[in-house]
Order: C-alpha cells, then structure tokens, then sequence
C-alpha cells in the first residue's frame, strides 16, 4: 500500500509535468495541470500526517511528529481508563453479571457428565502430581515430625476436660445417664442374670441346702435384690431431682473441673503423652499409614475405573442437578455474586488500572510504534491515495471555478 500510494504521487508528479509542458498547445491541459498539482499537495500532506504519526517525517524533530512514540505512556493511561470506564464500572459489571446468571451456568456446567468426567480427570492429575511429590522420605519424615510436634503440644487433660464439659453442657450427660439406667435395668431382668444372683446366694447359704430349701430362698431373695433395685433405677429416671442424680451431677463437674485445672491430672496426661512419644510404634505407625494411604491412592488412580474419579464425577454432577431444581438456592449465589462484586471491582480496579499502565510504559516505543504500524498502517495508506484523488479534484474544481468566473 505504501507503494501504491507513492506510485500514485509519482504519476500526479509526471502528470503535471506534462501537462505543464503541453499547456500551451490547449486549454484542456491547463484543468489537467491543476488536477495533477493538488494530487501532489494532497498526496504530500496526507503522508505527512500518516508519517507524523509513527516517526518524525524525513528524520526531521518537528514539532507534534512522532505522536505515538512521544506519547506512549500518556496512551497506556488514557487506554486504562477507557477500558474501566467502559467495561468495568461497577453498573456495567452488575449488568453482565445479572445477565450472565452465573449460577445456572455452574448448575448446568457440573450436571453436563461430560463436563464432571473432565472434572474428575483434572482432580486425578492434579492428586497424581502431588502424591509423586510427597513420596519421598524427607516427606515421611516431615509428615512424623509434624504429628510427633502436634502431639506434643496437646494438652491431654485439659483437652479431654473441655471435651467432657461440651458433652455435658445443657444437662446431656443426664440423658446418657437415662439410657445407662435403662439398660442396667433390662440387664437385671433378665433370667440369665437372675439365674446367676440366686447361684451366688444359694452357695452363702449352706445351712439351707440340707433341708432343701437354698434354692427357694435364693429365688426370694433374688426377686427381692432385682425389685428392689429395678424401683430404684426407676425412681432416679423419673426423677430429675433425686439425690443419686444430684450426686452425679456433682462426680461430673468435679470430674470435668480437675481434669482442666488438677496438677496431678494434668501430670498424669503429661506423663501418658511423653510415654506415647517415646514409643517407637508410634513413628512406624505414622509412617506405615502414610505409606499405606499413598499406596492406595496410588493404585486406584492409576486405574481407568479410579473410584476417586468416578466419586468426584458423580458428585459434581449430583451438585450441578441439585443445583438446577433448587431455584431458591441458585437465586441465593447470584445475589452473593452480585453483593460481593462492587466490592472485589472497588479493589481490584485501581489494580488493573495500574497494570495497563505499567505495562504500557514498559514496552519498547519503537517496538511499539512497528507493531501498531504494521496493523493499521494498511488503512492508513488508503489515506495518501484518497488525498491524491480527492486533492486532485479539489484542485480541478477550483481551477474550474477561476475560470469560469474570469470568463
């Protein structure tokens, strides 16, 4: 095209020279004389203004040539602030989001088989790479030093208090205290049970097994002990105010209490602790299920029909159908989308501002320049041939019109 162009300006420079030469002869080359001459301005001026673009025109430093290059940075800043101004302000964004409908496009996405079996996949390869990473020995031996430190720090006693004190806040130990009563007692009626206390009692009395009757009062008094102990353990569950209950509600807190607080309970954990990270069955414990779980996991990736995969496929699909019938839920992740996003644009915009410009800034302006050229230097080129043709015929109208009103 820059040929063209210039070729154009060559034939409108020969153009009037012949005409010049000819303009003697007849008046017709006068109009052509006056046509070829406002091509040559016409070429001139518009290449002028294409080259003053890109580089000084000629090597020449004229003033507001070379505009590109000269104001590269001033571009990449005005081009920021055109793209956040146009594409990323908060009203456009909600828009789009609002539009978009992210969460029936995740719904639909995870209930695609396909998209779950890519999914799976992707999950695989991502475990596959980090189980050849983590087995090494220096990863075993980073995994038992881990839990041995873990460990360490745990503090058995006092744990084990608070959990006791969360398993019997709100009064939830009476109600283990209730099936424990109810099972004793179903356990005291029983025969077998029976059978056995009137064994014992009948062998203490031995004065009875002469006269035969050990066995009669051994079947009384058992029916005795077992009656007299059922009420009682009725009584206590019916009862939330009975001083067995009382009592152990107090065995409780004390209990709880001196596990957070007793010296020599925390000792006791202490010392079981010590003993238990001392044990070298412990170490080869950890590291035989460290290796056992990578061995596992190993196999069945490496398997076509790896239950991982097919687990994590099948639950993305199941999230993605569930996903579609539930149109509150899905409502629910838009509008978290939509509150969320005018926050992360207020943080994030002031960033992809400063990267745009940063980046523009480091480009090479020449590299810049070339580039630019190259992709719209064709266009531009139209340019120069239209201010040839157009110029000169704007040349010829004007030499037509003197004429005419010289005449």
């Amino acid at each position: 095209m820059k040929r063209v162009a210039f070729g154009l300006l060559c034939g409108a420079a020969l153009l009037y020279g012949v005409a010049h030469a000819l303009e003697a002869r007849h008046p017709a080359w006068g109009y052509v004389a006056a046509f070829a001459e406002a091509a040559m301005v016409g070429a001139i001026a518009d290449w002028f203004a294409v080259v003053a673009l890109f580089r000084h025109p000629l090597g020449l430093p004229i003033p507001h040539t070379a505009i590109i290059p000269a104001n590269k940075d001033r571009i990449g800043a005005k081009l920021a602030g055109f793209i956040l101004d146009n594409f990323l302000s908060t009203p456009q964004v909600l828009a789009k989001l609002r539009e978009f409908d992210p969460a029936a496009r995740l719904a639909n996405w995870l209930a695609d088989p396909a998209q779950g079996e890519r999914l799976g996949q992707h999950a695989v390869a991502v475990v596959r790479y980090g189980l050849s990473a983590f087995d090494d020995e220096r990863a075993r031996a980073f995994v038992g030093r881990a839990a041995a430190a873990g460990l360490a720090q745990v503090d058995v006693s006092r744990l084990l208090g608070q959990a006791l004190d969360a398993l019997t806040a709100g009064g939830r130990h009476q109600a283990l205290l209730d099936d424990v009563l109810t099972q004793v007692a179903d356990v005291m009626q029983g025969e077998t049970v029976q059978e056995h206390i009137t064994e014992a009692i009948a062998r203490e009395i031995r004065t009875l097994r002469y006269v035969g009757l050990d066995q009669v009062a051994a079947r009384a008094a058992t029916r005795k002990i077992v009656a007299a102990m059922v009420r009682t353990l009725g009584d206590v569950a019916a009862e939330p105010g009975h001083p067995l209950r009382l009592r152990f509600d107090g065995f409780m807190a004390d209990f709880v209490e001196r596990l957070k607080s007793d010296p020599d309970f925390r000792a006791r954990g202490e010392a079981i602790r010590a003993e238990l990270l001392a044990h070298p069955a412990l170490t080869d414990y950890l590291r035989g299920l460290w290796d056992t779980l990578l061995v596992w996991l190993h196999d069945d990736l490496a398997r076509d029909d790896s239950t991982i995969r097919r687990r994590i496929a099948a639950l993305a699909g199941s999230m993605g159908e569930r996903l579609q019938q539930d149109e509150a839920f899905r409502r629910w992740i838009n509008e978290q989308i939509t509150e969320a996003a005018p926050v992360a644009i207020a943080r994030y915009r002031e960033d992809i501002r400063r990267y745009i410009v940063e980046r523009v800034a480091q480009w090479n302006a020449q590299e810049m320049t070339d580039e630019l050229e190259r992709h719209i230097g064709r266009d531009l080129q139209f340019i120069r041939v239209n201010g040839t043709l157009v110029g000169g015929l704007v040349g010829l109208l004007i030499h037509t019109v003197t004429q005419a009103l010289a005449a």
